[in-house]
């Protein structure tokens, strides 16, 4: 089996403005992704995703045309199937020969960013197309799957502080999860703003329901650690992102102030990065997101290292179909994955870009046994909503 073609689009999908909800990334006006494909001589296709942002709006001018213009052309004629040694080669350029031959890498000068978003994308399509020729679903690739379903939370939470409880109150009651996350941050004014909704949240739940909050990486050190302070009574399953992604030693000092469990990594590339999370002892969740950080291929190192150091692992899956499944399939099949995100904001990447639905029951989602990632894509949506 040959790569006859590799390509990567820009999709944007409009969000019809009562869906849309207001956060530090602004209005989310559009759900944005780059679609990777990638055709071989077999009549397969794989499909992939690669992002630039953790949100859903985002520009992509520039991953597409990395994948279209400087990866495409070295990948056509390969054996799709050498997982391995594609994703090496992408990330070592032309020094890979030495990385493949010496055991270390060499990696380029661009290795973070939206390099390693293309690499994602392209990854994803590629074990797509491995469990397609081999008919069986990715996760049976990986070593197998733990349960024929994951618990998953509802990921959502935009109101004020009269409003948030009924918000997530309606996450449990159309859904049956068990647990829920909401968003806050800078866009609350302040670090007691925020501990006030979620104060609210926590009084409207109950004691039953698991609650997480993301900040977005949006706090300083100082005001995470006063949030901690001001919602430490609402038994906070875990606070995503309270700084940046690039203050790794400042995310430690806000997990050794609180004894609320610290999550991170959706904006992180690599294995190095999470490296770096783990000797810190900046986290307890860790939170690779398959489209940034470098794939199925990347994320498999990941939970490794995350079960070594003893930390559980949650994937950020605020994504569209590819990167939705593939992060579910990593999940299933790596001992540290504990629980599933599912997008509560309005997201046509999930629901519309593909024929297949991913399941929601009491709070459970279905681990798919089709094929490859099991996603079947639109055609028909792509050329509706192709940006060029």
């Amino acid at each position: 089996m040959k790569i006859t073609r590799v390509e990567a689009c820009w999709l944007q999908v409009p969000i019809p403005a009562a869906q849309q909800h207001v956060s530090d990334f602004g209005r989310a006006a559009t759900f944005d992704t780059a679609l990777v494909r990638i055709d071989t001589d077999s009549g397969l296709s794989g499909w992939g995703e690669a992002k630039v942002s953790a949100g859903s709006s985002g520009d992509y001018h520039g991953v597409c045309a990395l994948i279209n213009q400087e990866f495409a052309p070295l990948l056509v004629g390969r054996d799709p199937r050498q997982i391995t040694a594609i994703w090496e080669q992408l990330y070592n350029g032309t020094r890979a020969h030495y990385a493949l031959t010496r055991g270390h890498v060499f990696p380029a000068m661009s290795r973070r960013g939206v390099s390693v978003s293309a690499i994602s994308g392209i990854d994803i399509a590629l074990w797509d197309l491995l469990g397609k020729s081999l008919g069986v679903p990715v996760w049976q690739l990986l070593g197998g799957r733990r349960a024929e379903r994951m618990p998953a939370y509802a990921s959502g939470g935009w109101a004020d502080a009269a409003g948030i409880g009924a918000q997530l109150g309606s996450y449990v009651a159309n859904g049956g999860f068990k647990a829920v996350k909401m968003r806050i941050g800078v866009f609350d004014g302040s670090p007691a703003a925020s501990a006030e909704r979620v104060i609210a949240a926590r009084a409207a739940l109950g004691p039953g329901i698991d609650l997480m909050c993301d900040a977005h990486g949006s706090f300083t050190v100082s005001e995470a650690r006063q949030f901690c302070y001001l919602a430490r009574d609402c038994q906070l399953a875990w606070f995503e992102e309270p700084v940046t992604a690039d203050d790794k030693r400042g995310l430690a000092e806000v997990r050794r102030s609180t004894h609320i469990p610290i999550a991170s990594g959706e904006s992180d590339c690599t294995r190095f990065d999470f490296r770096d999370l783990i000797d810190l002892r900046a986290a307890d969740v860790l939170q690779p997101d398959l489209a940034i950080c470098g794939g199925i291929t990347e994320a498999m190192r990941i939970g490794a290292m995350a079960c070594a150091a003893n930390l559980r692992v949650a994937p950020h899956l605020w994504a569209g179909a590819p990167a939705f499944a593939a992060g579910l399939h990593f999940a299933a099949a790596c001992p540290a994955a504990h629980i599933l995100e599912y997008s509560l904001g309005a997201n046509p990447m999930i629901h519309d870009l593909v024929e297949e639905r991913f399941k929601i029951e009491d709070g459970m989602l279905e681990i798919p046994e089709r094929p490859g990632l099991g996603i079947t894509v639109r055609q028909d949506f792509v050329d509706l909503h192709r940006r060029t």
